[in-house]
């Protein structure tokens, strides 16, 4: 994940490629819909526990779900690293940032730029010997995520670590068929950000908003009772909202996400909030791209590109298509985006 330089700085850049391969005929295919393929959270993860259960979706409709009971604890790849230690350290010392629809390495050039890069010279996140701040403990890490954190934070790389989490516990329910909608529900943007990741005023502290990344439990849906998170993993593991980037800037604290792109919260636990390929897939025999989660409709979610590096055609204002061997299903949002799926086409439990 390190080739590009900018400014000191490795970088991913994602390549959508657009593919002029594939057919989709959405208007014949819409209403087709796959069930959930349960079993692949378990392959995924053993520690994952699933019962199907009654229950009763946003539109009325009375059938069963699967619950899914996870720690959030990825068994597929490794969580972090996150933060550097000091501005010599190379890439592998620390995880990723996402910014203009870009993914940068978070290592100690990066850190030691951040002035330059965000053209702001307030931003010090190192000592005169080069060693960067960083939050130590479930404490540090609590109070340097607060929405009002102090100032005694400022200018720290906050990193929550997986012993904070060892007792939390996440259950999702999802319909076990997906039951397709005629009006999708849209998801609210990013709680006090855009999703691109830039701040609203370039060189200008944006103001301060609420930030639920970790000094509070997050919400648990937004605005209307339309759910905050977007879909789970096959390894169980949160499709989560947009990281609130421009409040973590805003307070001149940076919250990397791993390689994997997740990062811990005390509440939630470890999440993601973009996908680069590392957690569990399953690859499709026609070269289409592979599934990775499902949304909280139950509907799949496959990655952005397919195995020819093509971004997907014809995608709707949710990100979705239809296509004869998948039904109705979605594609993510590039690495960099600081987003998943734009909404939900189908029903989703309450």
């Amino acid at each position: 994940m390190k080739n590009l330089i900018l400014i000191g700085v490795l970088v991913i850049v994602t390549s959508c490629k657009t593919s002029n391969s594939r057919n989709y005929t959405s208007d014949k295919l819409l209403e087709n819909v796959i069930a959930v393929e349960v079993s692949y959270f378990k392959k995924a993860n053993p520690n994952t526990k699933i019962t199907v259960v009654d229950c009763t979706l946003s539109d009325g409709t009375k059938t069963k779900c699967y619950e899914i009971v996870t720690n959030s604890v990825p068994t597929d790849h490794q969580m972090g690293p996150w933060c550097p230690e000091s501005i010599t350290d190379d890439a592998s010392a620390g995880g990723i940032w996402l910014e203009g629809g870009k993914v940068y390495d978070v290592d100690g050039a990066f850190v030691k730029n951040m002035a330059t890069f965000y053209d702001d010279e307030t931003w010090q996140m190192y000592d005169e010997e080069g060693n960067i701040y960083v939050t130590k403990t479930e404490e540090d890490c609590i109070n340097a995520a607060n929405p009002y954190v102090g100032e005694e934070y400022k200018n720290y790389c906050v990193e929550c670590l997986p012993s904070f989490i060892t007792e939390v516990s996440q259950t999702y329910m999802i319909p076990v068929t997906p039951v397709l909608q005629k009006n999708a529900t849209m998801f609210q943007g990013p709680p006090g950000g855009n999703q691109a990741g830039r701040p609203e005023q370039n060189g200008a502290r944006p103001p301060r908003g609420e930030r639920p990344e970790g000094g509070g439990p997050p919400p648990r849906g937004d605005r209307g009772g339309m759910p905050s998170t977007r879909g789970i993993a096959l390894n169980g593991v949160e499709f989560s909202a947009p990281a609130p980037v421009d409040n973590i800037l805003s307070a001149y604290t940076l919250a990397p996400f791993d390689d994997a792109g997740g990062h811990i919260n005390v509440h939630q636990g470890y999440h993601y909030h973009t996908t680069t390929g590392l957690s569990t897939k399953i690859e499709q025999e026609d070269g289409h791209a592979a599934l990775i989660g499902y949304a909280l409709d139950g509907i799949g979610i496959y990655e952005c590109t397919d195995a020819s590096g093509n971004k997907a055609i014809g995608l709707d204002e949710l990100r979705g298509h239809s296509d004869t061997t998948r039904g109705y299903h979605y594609h993510v949002d590039q690495a960099g985006a600081n987003n998943f799926i734009n909404g939900l086409k189908g029903a989703y439990a309450k």
